[in-house]
């Protein structure tokens, strides 16, 4: 049976780059992994054909001997005449590829797990603010609870009199190999944590963690505009690394709470206003509230209710020197007790005329109701 092309295995172009190599052997092999579907011979062929693929591919001088004579130049590059695990010379980037399968898989996580004891985890904590502390910023001091590395053992998780002796898990190497499969894999001991000897009489403050947990105070400064969603990251604040290593970052989650008046869009404010009948009738100039403080507002002469009228440059932070605007929504606003004199004035003001919306006056209702008749009629003739 004729060996299929490697490109073709993959699904990628020919001159897709080392990247686009390592992603779709990362998706195909995701896919047919043999521990994901146990006892299946064509995934686990599918499998070994993409691992054969992989290893030519990602490798330049193979593949350039490949792509210029195919198949047949490649004969005697595998040990065995046919391509078999031995032959796979990239299980460093295939800790890079595999991480999660790992993790999955056999219960660790690879080149990731190595990075993690490098320095502490991440801390993350959600943080809650006014709309109007959003807009000018702010800084705090928030109080939050933190691995910190043990002062009585210097974070080594050991005291002077302390004796060690080789791990028996591992017989001192700090690694042990998993078989799985087609895979032989190294991994950090988990009885020592990779260093080979476990510590008799460890500190008794962090009990030989080398960490105690603390609770501390940090100063955070909250720029300008901020808004719901945002994260603010705080290099060196977060976790203590292990055996000394550096602290993790702190992530603060922002939170902006709602307004009972202004509602925000991106950078714009919006609000709403009332204004009398005789102000949306003859316009005035009013006091608007805003974040920056009052602003003068000019209503136009005949504004109708819900118009939206913007004030420039009065919304909440772009930069150090923009701001979003303000748009205002006019709402007309109809008094429900009136006096006798009010009422008057009122009945006056419609015998005058011209007090009707336009849709009420008499040649808007003759059009409707002679474009209804010729409707009817053209239905039922």
């Amino acid at each position: 049976m004729a060996k299929r092309d490697y490109y073709e295995i993959l699904g990628i172009p020919r001159d897709g780059d080392l990247n686009t190599i390592k992603k779709a052997y990362r998706k195909f092999a995701l896919k047919y992994h043999p521990d994901r579907n146990p006892g299946n011979k064509d995934s686990e062929e599918r499998f070994k054909e993409a691992g054969e693929a992989y290893e030519i591919l990602s490798n330049p001088e193979k593949r350039e001997i490949y792509d210029r004579y195919g198949h047949e130049g490649l004969k005697g590059q595998f040990s065995r005449g046919g391509f078999s695990w031995s032959d796979f010379t990239h299980f460093g980037d295939f800790e890079d590829i595999f991480g999660d399968i790992l993790s999955s898989f056999f219960g660790m996580g690879g080149k990731s797990h190595r990075q993690r004891v490098k320095r502490g985890r991440d801390l993350r904590i959600q943080y809650s603010l006014t709309l109007e502390e959003a807009f000018s910023g702010k800084e705090e001091e928030l109080s939050i609870k933190r691995p910190e590395h043990c002062k009585k053992c210097s974070g080594t998780g050991i005291t002077r009199d302390s004796k060690s002796k080789h791990c028996p898990h591992c017989n001192g190497r700090g690694q042990v190999r998993i078989v799985q499969g087609f895979f032989s894999l190294t991994t950090p001991c988990e009885a020592c944590q990779g260093q080979g000897i476990i510590i008799e009489n460890p500190c008794d403050e962090c009990h030989g963690e080398g960490r105690i947990l603390k609770k501390t105070k940090i100063k955070v400064k909250i720029p300008k505009g901020v808004d719901t969603g945002m994260e603010l990251i705080i290099r060196g604040e977060g976790e203590a690394g292990p055996e000394n290593s550096p602290h993790g970052d702190l992530r603060v989650q922002i939170f902006v709470e709602e307004h009972p008046f202004y509602k925000r869009r991106n950078d714009d404010i919006l609000c709403e206003i009332p204004i009398s009948f005789p102000q949306a009738a003859l316009g005035d100039e009013i006091q608007i509230p805003t974040l920056h403080g009052p602003a003068r507002l000019k209503i136009p002469a005949g504004t109708q209710t819900h118009h939206v009228l913007k004030i420039e440059n009065k919304g909440m932070p772009r930069n150090e020197a923009a701001f979003g605007d303000q748009y205002v929504q006019m709402i007309v606003y109809t008094p429900t007790k009136l006096t006798a004199k009010q009422k008057e004035l009122l009945r006056e003001f419609t015998a005058l005329g011209n007090d009707k919306p336009p849709a009420q006056e008499k040649g808007v209702f003759e059009k409707f109701k002679k474009s209804l008749n010729d409707m009817t009629k053209e239905i039922f003739e």
